[in-house]
């Protein structure tokens, strides 16, 4: 009977065009009217003529019999006709209901009798196809906008006039109606449609197109003011109280009944009003257009209600952003999201409760592993934060940081609790992930965030040293961490905190007996630590810890990309250390004059004896600093700007004064103490050659006159103290007074550090002549010219370059030694004439001690392989296979030779290019000869060359593949120096690597033989090293398999010419 049912709703719901066609003359509305009549009266008509709708007849009978709105005589043919759509509708809710509670009492044996196992399990009579939920859509569509929509107050709702052409025109149509009857035919209409509603499949039809509609039906209905009427009587005054409860109790459980953000996001339209086109100009029917003032009171409430549930805070991010293109439009919604959540609501009971309540759930929005929704629940997550930060920042730190960083504070204050983990891998990901977002991501350096992560600071340093160690994903939202802390914060804080990092301050680090340990999906976790009971052990992991550490903050500092920082705390450091050099000067002094003891309690001697090995340790540690920022960081770094380099000259200077106050007269003889106060003095000189510098660099070096006029009265060299007069000259009258060879005191010759230059004389027996003074004719230019001449160096010829490469002097032999390559390098024809000259003084320089100059003799000698191979490359072959052959060669360092030797091979086997497979041959055959060599690390050498060389032969390697398969086998098998097993496990992964797609058809006879011999050494070889080279040499080969089984599919269009 459902179905005869709903063929009746067709029948009253049947469009104009199917009815009648309208007369040409009659207007829309007429047309609109005579097409509801003709479809109600087809339906009164087809219920009494035909007999099979018997049933149908008489429970719609019955229906109407129940309902006291039902109106025979109505002269509205409108009304009359959404009357008949809601009869139908209620006689379809009790036929479904009548079914199912029959297919419920049905036991569902005799229900499986019925049916054979291929058949479907039977389905609910409630269950309607596709065609049937469109016809029913039809009709509540007519009772809606027939019904329902017309008789919404102005203000309530979106009108029918902005929604289409055809709501306009009913609106018109309905316009006239007293407010008892609109009241009257509204309440019957809501009261249907919910009734309708207790049934599922009928509520997702209603609720799905109607809800908006709907819950406006009951906000009139429940909450619009009522106008004071003196003719009203009491009877009728409590039934409309009876009915104004009724409706607030349907809107309550309506909007507890259906998924929250659909309920928000119907608030939110109905408290905002319809929007006005940009066409409509505004007139005085605007003010229909806009929700009246106890509507927005009132779903302002009930968003607030909606809010402060559980999960309420998710639900009003999801209405709000469910479907966003992820636009700038988004963004704004967000930090819209983000002002609202901050703001505590009137309704409230305590804003203590709100912000409780609302900060839990914002902290789990950060959590979302939904990749479609993440970002931006994130963001409003961050967003709100912030506000909360900036506007409440009490309940912001109780409430959302301080739960934020607990598990950081747990690492800091963990206790002994006979629990081998003290905190969870999850909770630390999850707190550094979250301070990555808000911090890092939301980017807002308010006091109160860089406070609150100021206190857990070190603990994520300390992962982040952890994770340097080993793979994590934890370390790069450590290291963003401490790199925006580090830019945002004030310098003195900052250079409080890397003293903190650094080791020179106490800090709040991870409590005592705990330590971090590896987690299982790639983080970390807190862990008890182990006790050691050997005090070597103990103190070597302490000293190495804390290297690793200063390790650690120096990479981190040299990320500080366009930050004054690294620089400040280098100088901080120097000036420390001045400190520390003028307190040891004083200590000194005391203990020369004979300390008494005796005088001294027991406890006083330790005390002292304490204070000053504590003194040292700091002092130590200091130093210890200073050494690792300047072997790890670059003076690019270190020393950005004009005014950081007089800083550094600063510290330098005030040391060395520091010697002479206290009469500690620096040496002579010291080079090392001359010498660095010498280019000190020289890299200030250069400074001030500059034509024009700012007056901030001036203002900065009026802290050098002091110690300048220290070193000028007492330095024991008249060559410093004369540059120190007349640097100090300068720089207190701010470049008016400049010598005319301050530029070449600028560059003094190491050589002639230790005294003063011939031509120089005291600035008093020749003030005159020496100085000028700068005024508005100064010539800038003119003076940078004549520095420029003065300091660049003269082109030498070989000779002389060949007698400064037999200097003694380690600086001038590697200058000439450089510039002889560069001359090779060049091609240069004097030195092509003098070929075997150059060579043989590499050859010699080779053997010297000193890495720069044997590194400089390794350079030359590559750029002459590669500039003369056919007249080099034999000799050095045979100094590699037999050692030094040149008479002056000392054959007790005949294998350091040999192995400097085997470098300048592998770099000239680098530099062949294209020529090897021409020139190659001879060096493999030599490299393969050295395989055999009586010494390890020649083998090592010689397997290391030849990798470096095979993978640059290409398809030329193909006569020698099965030799060289047959050594690389060998080796990998019986050599027992697991070094040398490394270096022919690391020849054929770089095989593969330089031949790539090649390797099928350059080794198709061997390849077998070193896959198997790779399978080998991953099984059976002892040596981790060389499992891991084999490991990388078989991922190598896998890539070029699967490249060459499965190649990447190419578009490409190819053009035929036909023959």
């Amino acid at each position: 009977m459902t179905a005869a049912i709903i063929s009746l709703l067709n029948v009253l719901t049947k469009p104009i065009a199917e009815v009648s066609a309208p007369d040409a003359k009659s207007s829309k509305e007429e047309a609109f009217q005579a097409a509801l009549l003709a479809n109600r009266d087809a339906l009164l008509e087809q219920l009494h003529n035909d007999n099979t709708l018997k049933d149908v007849r008489k429970l719609r009978e019955e229906v109407m019999t129940g309902e006291s709105w039902f109106l025979n005589d109505t002269e509205d043919m409108i009304w009359s006709f959404v009357q008949e759509c809601l009869l139908m509708l209620l006689t379809l809710a009790r036929q479904i209901s009548a079914d199912l509670q029959l297919f419920k009492l049905t036991p569902s044996t005799s229900r499986a009798k019925l049916h054979t196992p291929e058949m479907a399990p039977p389905l609910p009579p409630d269950v309607l196809s596709v065609t049937q939920q469109k016809t029913l859509g039809s009709a509540l569509q007519f009772v809606v906008s027939l019904g329902l929509c017309p008789y919404l107050a102005p203000g309530v709702g979106v009108p029918l006039g902005h929604r289409s052409a055809f709501g306009a025109m009913v609106e018109k149509m309905v316009r006239g109606q007293t407010s008892c009857v609109a009241h009257h035919r509204l309440l019957t209409t809501t009261k249907v449609l919910l009734h309708l509603a207790e049934l599922s499949s009928l509520a997702t039809l209603v609720f799905t197109q109607h809800l908006g509609d709907v819950m406006a039906a009951l906000c009139q209905l429940g909450y619009q003011p009522q106008q004071s009427e003196g003719t009203t009587s009491k009877d009728v005054k409590d039934r409309s109280k009876e009915e104004r409860g009724t409706c607030q109790e349907a809107l309550k459980h309506l909007l507890g009944k259906v998924y929250q953000p659909v309920v928000i996001k119907e608030l939110l339209i109905l408290q905002g009003g319809a929007k006005q086109p940009g066409s409509v100009r505004r007139s005085s029917a605007s003010k229909d257009r806009t929700a009246s003032s106890w509507l927005r009171r009132l779903c302002g409430h009930l968003l607030s209600e909606r809010l402060m549930q559980p999960n309420g805070v998710r639900a009003v991010v999801r209405a709000i952003l469910e479907g966003g293109s992820g636009g700038e439009s988004d963004w704004k919604k967000c930090d819209g999201i983000a002002r609202i959540l901050a703001a505590c609501p009137q309704q409230s009971a305590s804003a203590d409760a709100y912000y409780k309540q609302i900060c839990s759930q914002i902290l789990e929005l950060l959590h979302l592993k939904d990749k479609l929704t993440a970002q931006q629940f994130q963001c409003v997550a961050t967003s709100t934060t912030l506000y909360l930060v900036q506007e409440k920042p009490n309940f912001a730190e109780s409430y959302l940081l301080v739960p934020l960083l607990d598990p950081l504070h747990r690492c800091i204050t963990a206790a002994d609790n006979n629990c081998q983990i003290v905190v969870e891998e999850w909770e630390l990901m999850q707190c550094v992930e979250d301070i990555n977002k808000v911090w890092v991501v939301g980017n807002r350096s308010s006091t109160l965030l860089l406070k609150t992560i100021e206190e857990v600071l070190p603990v994520v340093f300390t992962i982040f040293c952890f994770t340097k160690q080993n793979v994590s994903n934890l370390r790069a939202p450590c290291c963003e961490i401490l790199l925006w802390y580090l830019s945002h914060v004030e310098t003195s804080a900052a250079l409080s905190v890397l003293r903190q990092l650094s080791g020179l301050q106490v800090h709040s680090d991870v409590a005592p007996g705990f330590h971090f340990t590896p987690g299982s999906s790639g983080g970390v976790q807190l862990s008890c630590r182990d006790g050691c009971s050997d005090e070597d052990n103990t103190l070597y992991e302490k000293l190495s810890g804390e290297q690793w550490r200063l390790e650690c903050l120096m990479n981190l500092m040299a990320q500080l990309k366009d930050n004054d920082l690294p620089g400040d705390f280098f100088l901080d450091l120097l000036q420390e250390l001045t400190r520390w050099t003028t307190a040891d000067a004083e200590e000194e002094e005391e203990d020369g004059q004979q300390l008494d003891i005796s005088a001294m309690t027991l406890l006083e001697v330790e005390q002292h004896q304490q204070s000053r090995i504590a003194r040292q340790g700091h002092m130590l540690a200091l130093l210890q600093v200073l050494a690792v920022m300047v072997e790890s960081l670059p003076h690019s770094v270190l020393m950005r700007k004009n005014i950081q380099v007089v800083g550094f000259i600063v510290s330098l200077l005030q040391r060395a004064s520091v010697g002479l106050d206290h009469a500690k007269v620096l040496s002579i003889g010291n080079p090392i103490e001359s010498q660095t106060l010498t280019m000190g003095m020289g890299l200030l000189a250069t400074l001030l050659s500059e034509p024009q510098l700012p007056v901030e660099v001036y203002s900065s070096m009026s802290r050098l006159l002091q110690p300048l006029g220290t070193l000028a009265e007492k330095h024991p060299d008249v060559f410093i103290q004369e540059l120190a007069s007349n640097l100090r000259a300068v720089i207190a009258t701010h470049g008016a007074y400049r010598p005319d060879d301050l530029s070449n005191s600028a560059a003094p010759d190491p050589k002639d550090s230790e005294m003063p230059p011939k031509s120089y004389v005291p600035c008093k027996n020749k003030a005159t002549n020496n100085m000028h003074i700068n005024s508005n004719t100064r010539q800038p230019a003119s003076f940078g010219d004549s520095a420029t001449s003065e300091t660049s160096p003269p082109s030498k010829g070989l000779s002389d370059l060949l007698l400064e490469a037999c200097d003694p002097d380690i600086p001038t032999k590697a200058f000439a030694l450089r510039t002889l390559t560069q001359k090779v390098q060049s091609k240069d024809p004097e030195t092509l004439h003098d070929l075997e000259k150059v060579l043989i003084l590499f050859l010699e320089n080779l053997e010297n001690e000193d890495s720069f100059i044997y590194l400089s003799a390794i350079q030359g000698l590559a750029s002459l392989a590669d500039s003369y191979p056919e007249k080099i490359l034999e000799r050095l072959l045979r100094d590699f296979q037999h050692g030094p052959s040149h008479s002056t060669s000392n054959m007790e360092h005949s294998l350091e030779f040999r192995l400097k030797m085997g470098e300048v091979l592998m770099r000239a086997s680098r530099a062949m290019g294209d020529l090897a497979p021409h020139l190659g041959h001879p060096l493999v055959a030599v490299f393969l000869r050295g395989t055999r060599d009586s010494d390890p690390s020649v083998r090592a050498s010689s397997l290391s060359n030849l990798g470096e060389l095979c993978q640059r032969l290409e398809y030329a390697l193909g006569p020698l593949a099965e030799e060289l398969s047959s050594c690389l086998t060998a080796l990998i098998k019986t050599e027992k120096e697991a070094e040398v097993r490394r270096a022919a496990v690391h020849v054929i992964t770089v095989l593969i690597r330089g031949l790539r797609h090649k390797t099928t058809q350059v080794l198709s006879e061997v390849l077998l033989d070193l896959y198997r011999a790779l399978k080998w050494v991953v099984r059976s070889d002892p040596d981790e090293v060389a499992v891991l080279h084999a490991q990388l040499a078989l991922e190598e080969l896998d890539d070029v398999m699967r490249s060459l089984i499965f190649p990447k599919q190419k578009l490409e269009k190819k053009i035929v010419v036909l023959p």
